[in-house]
């Protein structure tokens, strides 16, 4: 059996965020629209005068930041019993998720809103929850994946990027872990066996990256939107979200449990940490030299993490590296490799890998 799971409709492209109200209008009559302060100040006016005038009634929340069970509560009762049909989730992946526990709650629909385009957030009807200390706490999921994903590019190029950066790193990965996934006979998130559009939707996603992403970072710098950020937009935000549900995911994913538990590396954006954790699960599968080579140039050309230095662990210890390795083994998806790994074997990837990236620090990471 395979299970293929989708948004129900995807809109891409520069103006786009001004008919989000006409969107709206075809799931209900009713929102809340869910930001922190600086977002609400970039689309909340916007999307407040579009939903005005397609006729829907448009409350708003702030978002407190941290994607945590107490939070998804706080904006519950926020809502003071009202129930609105759809919840606008506006924002970075935290807030995304945040307004998918919201709408969990409800009963609601989900309109994922990014502004930034770091993770694949917005299409998966996954939602990741964490402690107060910023450590990975466990995974949810809604009934069914957002109804509607609208992502305004003119807005995406505005944004730091860093962040573009790390939907660049979540987005590579993806390939390779649904092809692990699909080889240890692992399953998707769904629940099924990896599907075919799962997989080749992931190595459509790794090619576009491979071929535009150096040219899509030069138009961010420039704040400018043109094909090759259309292009990747499009991976990182519905192919990537596409290709983990459906292909299924494996040790690369798995490593954020690990990741997330040494506060040296927790605050790294999870683009980063899965863009590195990619290197360790190459070397995991035993890829060659030039393989390598390969990937750790692309990885400095575009500035991605090639060692646990770049994402803040300078001097990593013995138990730093073991409580990566063995986190990282406790997570459902670690299943999802060819071969049986012990925590010995994380550990030598992570230190030969670190030991590769300190050859060229200097032009590692911008």
């Amino acid at each position: 059996m395979i299970i293929f799971g989708s948004p129900g409709r995807y809109i891409q492209g520069p103006g786009t965020l001004d008919r989000i109200g006409e969107e709206i209008g075809r799931l209900g009559k009713s929102a809340v629209l869910v930001a922190d302060d600086v977002v609400d100040g970039i689309v909340g006016g916007r999307v407040a005068a579009s939903c005005d005038a397609a006729g829907v009634a448009l409350g708003k929340l702030a978002f407190g930041g941290e994607i945590t069970p107490g939070e998804i509560d706080r904006l519950f009762g926020a809502l003071g019993g009202r129930r609105p049909d759809v919840v606008i989730a506006a924002g970075g992946g935290k807030c995304i998720d945040a307004g998918k526990g919201l709408a969990a709650r409800l009963g609601a629909e989900v309109a994922s809103l990014p502004t930034i385009a770091s993770n694949d957030a917005p299409t998966s009807h996954v939602y990741v929850l964490y402690d107060e200390d910023h450590r990975l706490l466990r995974v949810d999921k809604l009934p069914r994946n957002p109804a509607l994903v609208l992502v305004d590019t003119a807005v995406i190029v505005r944004a730091p990027r860093i962040l573009f950066l790390a939907g660049i790193g979540d987005a590579l990965v993806k390939s390779f872990e649904a092809a692990q996934c699909a080889r240890s006979g692992g399953r998707n998130i769904y629940g099924s066996r990896p599907s075919q559009a799962g997989l080749v939707l992931g190595d459509a996603c790794y090619r576009c990256l491979r071929d535009h992403a150096a040219a899509a970072l030069a138009a961010v710098d420039r704040r400018e939107t043109d094909e090759a950020v259309e292009r990747v937009v499009e991976a990182t935000v519905l192919w990537s979200g596409l290709a983990f549900e459906n292909g299924g995911l494996s040790i690369v994913h798995s490593m954020t449990r690990g990741l997330s538990a040494v506060p040296a590396l927790a605050g790294a954006l999870h683009g980063l940490q899965v863009a590195y954790a990619l290197l360790v699960q190459f070397l995991l599968e035993g890829r060659d030299p030039p393989f390598m080579d390969d990937h750790l140039a692309f990885y400095r050309a575009l500035g991605l993490p090639c060692g646990l230095a770049d994402l803040g662990l300078a001097v990593p210890t013995e138990d730093d590296y073991a409580v990566i390795a063995e986190l990282t083994l406790q997570a459902p998806h670690a299943r999802n490799f060819e071969r049986a790994l012990a925590a010995e074997d994380l550990v030598r990837a992570m230190r030969a890998l670190d030991g590769r990236a300190a050859v060229r620090r200097p032009g590692c990471s911008r």
